[in-house]
């Protein structure tokens, strides 16, 4: 069975990509967005049961593994929730970012089946934006969920910027992949992520339409792909992390950007990275 959290764009994407001939396991906080991506799915013929959750709560995660567990044995998960700077306070995206990855990784590492996989979708940003010594960078990795939003550097009072939470949250999300490889592989399966860059979806279209215009049509202008991206294409890198294909990799991170990064790292920006 896979389970996938998050219903949106690239949830969507996943599920149909990855999901042909077994059970998905759907779960959103938006009931509606929720139904109706189950509704196209079930149209395309796959079998679609569909759970809400909230994945900021412990509690709510918990009851979301344990309604796995009994549907059958989960071989794939694919963790998609998150929030943008562009819609969200510094403090939401903290929670559903920060706590709810790792709550995800802790509740669903004991669920995940031998020989199974799961897939966090961090982003680019954590590849570029938040600037962490060595030491802060530890305590992202291995400080228990339930601690994360006390540290001196992630506390919601400390971090206000929406745009520099993301950054942190997906930084995070990376570390605690890549730690959180190592326990899952004793139990035989493996864990990885995914930084997608610019992304056509109703959230990166919304920041389209805000102040980031501009710094983002830059960017995507001068990586070697020279477009957006598209769900499909983060789906077609979680059905090769989630496939038998990737069982010599575990604990790394994806980078599915078009080149953005490169360009950035190259000094690009403001050219043409098309010749």
């Amino acid at each position: 069975m896979l389970v996938v959290i998050g219903s949106g764009g690239m949830g969507r994407a996943i599920a149909r990509r990855v999901g042909s001939g077994r059970r998905v396991l759907l779960a959103d906080l938006d009931e509606n967005t929720l139904e109706s991506a189950a509704a196209v799915l079930r149209s395309d013929g796959h079998d679609v049961v569909t759970r809400r959750a909230d994945v900021s709560s412990r509690e709510s995660v918990a009851e979301l593994a344990r309604a796995a567990a009994e549907l059958g044995p989960v071989t794939g998960l694919a963790h998609t929730a998150g929030l943008s700077p562009a819609r969200s306070s510094a403090a939401v995206i903290l929670r559903v970012n920060l706590l709810g990855a790792a709550l995800v990784l802790e509740e669903f590492e004991p669920v995940v089946a031998e020989g199974g996989s799961a897939v966090v979708i961090s982003s680019m940003a954590g590849h570029m934006g938040a600037t962490l010594d060595r030491q802060q960078e530890e305590e992202l990795a291995t400080a228990p969920a339930g601690e994360l939003l006390e540290l001196p550097f992630t506390a919601p009072e400390e971090v206000t910027d929406p745009g520099h939470a993301y950054s942190l949250t997906k930084r995070a999300n990376q570390l605690r992949v890549q730690r959180a490889s190592v326990t899952w592989g004793e139990r035989g399966s493996r864990v990885n992520s995914i930084s997608p860059g610019v992304i056509s979806t109703p959230m990166v279209r919304e920041e389209l339409d805000s102040r980031h215009l501009g710094a983002v049509r830059t960017m995507v202008e001068a990586s070697a792909a020279g477009r957006l991206g598209t769900s499909e294409d983060i789906a077609a890198a979680a059905a090769f992390l989630l496939g038998p294909e990737a069982t010599f990799v575990s604990g790394t991170d994806l980078l599915v950007d078009g080149g953005v990064v490169a360009a950035v790292r190259a000094g690009r920006l403001g050219t043409s990275g098309r010749g």
